[in-house]
């Protein structure tokens, strides 16, 4: 079933699964006709432009600045440091700068155009970018000068901004942290002044969403143990530094919004408000993971109440994807759009954070730094911004078919020796047109899928179903009630 979790192999070791593995994935890549690899002409670009990058005269090296990303990763968007301001605080977020080694029309803006994002999905990935920039010249690198987008935003003590500026400066990032050892120095209280700022900014900016009305979904990752034949799946659970951190990320996505609808230019990312009929149907799949919702107790609210730590709780949070549907971008030059806002944050929003790895954050920061330095947009932006949302919308959607069709071979795998057996779930949606027909969440292992029947499904009922399919070939787990 589509997804909007990451699926993430933490251990592969020779042996069927993990063959099956990587032989599912191409065939992934191939249908959707997607590949790792670049074209020679985009490749000896790249190489020529990391060797040459743009660079601005604006030298903040001496800020402290740290990453912080998942184990492993070499694609680093951005870099943070934070510190006192009396009561308040200045917040410093320096953004890769893409345009210091892509020109537009360049092989690698025009494939950059092509692909619209990266993808992931369990040990794979489809750069937007060639890994000598994505991964390497145009990284934040720990120890490595690099051309940025250093944005520099104060609050007050309560997380409100009071002000914001963007401006292209050479950055080093001094350190490259995990998750794990993020969370590890903050708790120990081994943690820079800068890093240790980093649980009170982000807590104040959580409060300052619960009051606005906004939700951020703390959606879970699943990792895969793949030994021999064997497939293990899981939720890991997320820590608070990476919510601390993504409150950084969304509060420069709104600062940016701000800057381009006073100036009636820009790109924002936008979600219409939830169909009442979506927000019913969570409300059985909350049922069916046996997680309490008062009927008088709002969305973001309930989400707030849920705790990812729990397989049932963690399957809910992704339940809850759904209400992000209708997600997408517009663009505008001259007059503000009808409908700017993201529902689910409950402000207007833009994505200008994670450049490498997509396209239009580099459009909607090349916006932003016109606007903050006085001068005009770039002629090459404002041409490519009456294309972009339409772009923008077929990445997405590539990305979100990648990335369920990967979950769907790894839930396959993970059930494939289980055919016959029987759960416990409950059917929370059943097909309009055919009512035999429809999908059950089981609670362990915590999947949903789709469930036949004789006879017309029993929507929003505790149900026992049988495994009837669980093939990796096609990708395909299928129940029918027992």
């Amino acid at each position: 079933m589509p997804s909007s979790r990451v699926v993430r192999v933490r251990s592969v070791r020779d042996g069927v699964a993990a063959g099956a593995l990587r032989a599912g994935i191409t065939r992934i890549q191939a249908e959707l006709d997607v590949a790792p690899s670049f074209p020679p002409e985009v490749e000896e670009a790249a190489a020529a432009a990391a060797r040459d990058p743009r660079l601005p005269e604006l030298d903040r090296t001496d800020l402290e600045l740290v990453t912080i990303d998942p184990e492993g990763s070499r694609d680093l968007d951005q870099a943070l440091h934070l510190e006192r301001d009396g009561d308040g605080y200045v917040v410093h977020y320096a953004i890769a700068d893409v345009a210091a080694f892509v020109a537009p029309g360049d092989p690698v803006d025009v494939e950059a155009n092509r692909r619209g994002e990266t993808l992931y999905g369990a040990d794979s990935k489809v750069p937007l970018h060639p890994t000598v920039l994505s991964e390497d010249a145009a990284s934040l690198l720990p120890d490595q000068v690099r051309p940025a987008l250093l944005w520099t935003v104060r609050l007050r003590a309560d997380g409100g901004r009071t002000d914001v500026h963007v401006e292209r400066a050479l950055v080093r990032s001094r350190r490259q942290l995990t998750y794990v050892e993020a969370q590890r120095a903050i708790d120990d209280g081994s943690a820079s002044e800068s890093l240790a700022l980093l649980r009170e900014v982000g807590e104040a900016r959580i409060r300052r969403e619960a009051v606005r009305g906004g939700v951020s979904l703390p959606l879970p990752e699943q990792e895969i143990d793949i030994v021999g034949d064997e497939w293990r799946l899981e939720f890991r659970e997320q820590l608070p530094v990476e919510r601390w951190n993504a409150q950084l990320s969304l509060l420069t996505g709104f600062a940016a919004a701000d800057l381009m609808l006073y100036a009636r230019v820009g790109l924002l990312r936008t979600l219409p408000a939830p169909d009442p009929r979506d927000v019913q149907r969570l409300h059985r799949t909350a049922r069916a993971l046996g997680i309490d919702w008062p009927a008088e107790q709002l969305y973001p609210d309930f989400v707030r109440s849920l705790d990812p730590s729990q397989a049932s709780h963690a399957a809910m949070v992704n339940a809850c994807t759904r209400l992000l549907r209708g997600s997408g971008y517009v663009a505008f030059d001259g007059e503000t759009p009808a409908d700017p806002q993201h529902a689910a944050l409950a402000s207007e929003y833009a994505h200008v954070t994670a450049p490498l790895r997509r396209l239009g954050d580099r459009y909607a920061g090349e916006v932003c730094l016109a606007l903050c330095a006085g001068t005009e947009v770039p002629d090459w932006v404002r041409a490519a911004l009456p294309g972009l949302p339409k772009t923008l919308q077929a990445s997405a959607s590539r990305a979100n078919t990648y990335e369920g069709a990967v979950l769907d071979l790894v839930e396959a795998g993970v059930l494939r020796h289980r055919v016959g057996q029987e759960f416990a779930g409950v059917v929370v949606d059943v097909d309009e047109k055919d009512p035999q027909r429809g999908v059950v969440v089981i609670q362990e292992p915590a999947v949903e899928a789709r469930v036949v029947s004789s006879s017309p499904l029993p929507l929003g009922t505790d149900v026992t179903v049988r495994l009837t399919v669980a093939d990796v070939e096609t990708r395909k787990v299928e129940f029918e009630l027992a």
